[in-house]
């Protein structure tokens, strides 16, 4: 046919090898790189705390697949100026001291289970905030918060807000075997025995939304004004925050330590354990442990031979405890969902 022609060899595009880089799996040494602290995260870009100012971070392509949260000290190249525009590199994670993960809830999974989500690392305290009234307390929810507390190695603070509209007792006794610390929180009150508890460290405050958290939040930092829900009809809270952020506290005083940190997190209505040990669970329950001596080999303490039953009506433990205590191991393994374990 007119036109045609044979192809060959020619006619084959060669790239120059002169104008292409050798491949190399050695990555840059970073030696530059200055520490920081990530105080809050939004679509893909992190802001970090250096010397007292806020920079603006993207993630470096080394790091792969590892996620950066909020409380992580990280190591920035790049743009550190903190300038409008500017934008650094987070090139390192710094090893975390503590990491507070929890499941998601029973509608957020994939083919492969319930998703973890890392809530935040490098905390020091775990501040568990439930309203004595509107919400009414639910023990179930601080009771995984204990349990995610102790699986994490981070202290637990219960802080029982709206203590003016009902009274503590109750809520006290359930965990008074527990030696759970304790504050109460009115609205006249000065928070000084939460200042001081909050001082140089880094707490996160977890809760369902409505009981109280952002107000809190308001008055430890006055002119922050973050925004403050209300409690529907039918008693849940409306969610007001939407990310966790890492807020500073003010100085108190002339000295020089840190002030410390406080970790807002959005109002949560459920915090799934899966990701928790059955060991660790039943260590979330102490004044349980002692009872599963008598208990046959590999028992499952749902019942039956389970010498926790007898060990409770020894009165040894609350039966309530017990009953928390065995919706959560249904509800780790998939047989309760999430928030009806609550």
């Amino acid at each position: 046919m007119a036109g045609q022609r044979d192809w060959d060899e020619d006619d084959v595009r060669v790239r120059p090898t002169g104008s292409s880089r050798p491949r190399t799996r050695k990555r840059p040494s970073h030696a530059d790189a200055t520490e920081g602290f990530v105080f809050a995260v939004d679509r893909g870009r992190y802001t970090v705390e250096m010397a007292g100012e806020p920079v603006t971070a993207m993630r470096a392509r080394e790091l792969g697949r590892k996620s950066v949260v909020v409380g992580d000290r990280v190591m920035l190249v790049g743009d550190i100026t903190g300038d409008a525009g500017a934008l650094a590199r987070i090139v390192r994670i710094s090893e975390r001291k503590s990491v507070l993960t929890r499941t998601a809830d029973d509608d957020d999974t994939t083919p492969e289970g319930r998703l973890e989500r890392v809530v935040v690392a490098n905390a020091d305290q775990l501040v568990i905030v439930s309203a004595l009234a509107d919400p009414p307390p639910r023990t179930g929810f601080i009771d995984r918060c204990l349990v995610a507390a102790y699986d994490a190695d981070i202290e637990p603070l219960l802080l029982l807000t709206k203590a003016d509209l009902a009274d503590p007792a109750a809520v006290i006794d359930y965990y008074s075997t527990l030696e759970v610390p304790y504050l109460l929180s009115r609205p006249d009150d000065d928070l000084a025995e939460l200042r001081a508890a909050l001082h140089g460290r880094i707490s996160v405050l977890v809760g369902h939304s409505g009981v109280g958290k952002s107000t809190l939040v308001n008055r430890l930092i006055p002119g922050l004004d973050r925004a403050v829900g209300v409690v529907s009809a039918i008693g849940k809270g409306r969610h007001t925050s939407t990310s966790a952020v890492a807020l500073r506290l003010p100085q108190v005083g002339k000295g020089k330590k840190d002030p410390g940190w406080i970790i807002d997190t959005p109002g949560v209505r459920s915090f799934g354990l899966a990701h928790v040990s059955a060991d660790s669970l039943l260590h979330g329950f102490p004044d349980l442990v002692e009872g599963t001596v008598e208990c046959p080999p590999n028992c499952e303490h749902a019942g039956g031979e389970c010498a926790l039953d007898a060990w409770v009506a020894a009165g040894n433990a609350d039966p309530r405890r017990l009953s928390s205590y065995r919706r959560l191991l249904a509800s780790r393994s998939g047989g309760v969902p999430v928030a009806e374990a609550d």
